[in-house]
């Protein structure tokens, strides 16, 4: 069955430099009840390149805890070494996760056949599902369309997490999508185009916020209400600009604090608080 609706690639909550379970637990329950598809730990957004080793099967353990069977959970399990991410792959499935969201091969830059490959042996080692993420202004590298189509047709390669900065590129997989293949965006301002495009939904680090409204476009679209999805689209777009000015997820923190969700804002660095002016901004939407 193809994936779809809004997921959530949720923040890891610190407090002193330590992960705030009790706050984590407190985001999980919040979002399930909002209506949200799915929630997939150690993302970017998650600050995962700010986890370490010892804390991401606890991270896993406690996200699959405190969903306990309401939502899937896709555990972000990605690199640019192949082996060493088909050996934490297998760990999360043993933990029991539902599929992982694996992102292209960053820094090292490989060519089509070498991104063709890493996927390759990831769907090879596995039986969960993989949601492959494009974010070429991260990694370095694009994944062109003709080798997404390729990947598509491997066992277990479900779905694609659409961030290619290329708008030409994204509509064009959009209108020609491979057979039984997800297409989410990660550009969260291509949310409503995805969706009237035919897309599958957004893997969304803004739907942190104003959750409900990005549940129920998904909805109205589906229910070709495409005017009604327009208007609520139009209510909540200006606020993802302002999410992305300064680093991601530091201003979703410090708006996730105002609002009571977690009991601080804190990063890790190098990611650090945001400026003052960004908060009187973010402010006004809270």
């Amino acid at each position: 069955m193809i994936a779809e609706g809004v997921w959530l690639p949720v923040i890891t909550p610190f407090k002193n430099g330590e992960i705030d379970f009790a706050s984590y637990k407190k985001l999980v329950d919040h979002y399930i009840s909002k209506g949200i598809t799915g929630i997939i730990p150690l993302g970017t957004t998650g600050e995962s390149p700010s986890v370490f080793d010892y804390e991401v099967e606890s991270i896993i353990a406690k996200t699959l805890e405190y969903v306990n069977g309401h939502v899937p959970v896709f555990a972000g399990i990605g690199g640019n070494h192949t082996d060493k991410v088909v050996k934490q792959v297998e760990v999360a499935r043993n933990l029991g996760v539902q599929g992982i969201l694996s992102v292209s091969p960053y820094y090292n830059r490989p060519d089509q056949n070498g991104i063709y490959q890493h996927f390759k042996k990831i769907s090879e080692s596995t039986d969960l599902p993989v949601i492959m993420y494009n974010i070429p202004y991260r990694t370095g590298r694009n994944m062109e369309n003709d080798t997404i189509r390729r990947l598509a047709e491997l066992p277990g390669i479900e779905g694609i997490k659409d961030s290619c900065g290329d708008i030409k590129q994204s509509m064009e997989l959009l209108l020609d999508p491979p057979e039984n293949f997800s297409i989410f965006t990660g550009e969260d301002m291509l949310y409503y185009l995805t969706l009237t495009l035919g897309g599958h939904g957004g893997i969304l680090a803004s739907a942190h916020l104003r959750t409900g409204t990005f549940v129920s476009m998904y909805e109205k679209i589906r229910a070709n209400d495409h005017n009604s999805a327009l208007a609520d689209w139009q209510k909540i777009a200006g606020l993802i600009p302002l999410l992305f000015t300064e680093p991601n997820p530091a201003p979703i923190k410090y708006c996730l604090h105002r609002k009571g969700l977690i009991s601080s804002a804190e990063t890790r660095l190098p990611i650090t608080e945001i400026s003052t002016g960004l908060a009187e901004k973010l402010d006004g939407f809270l």
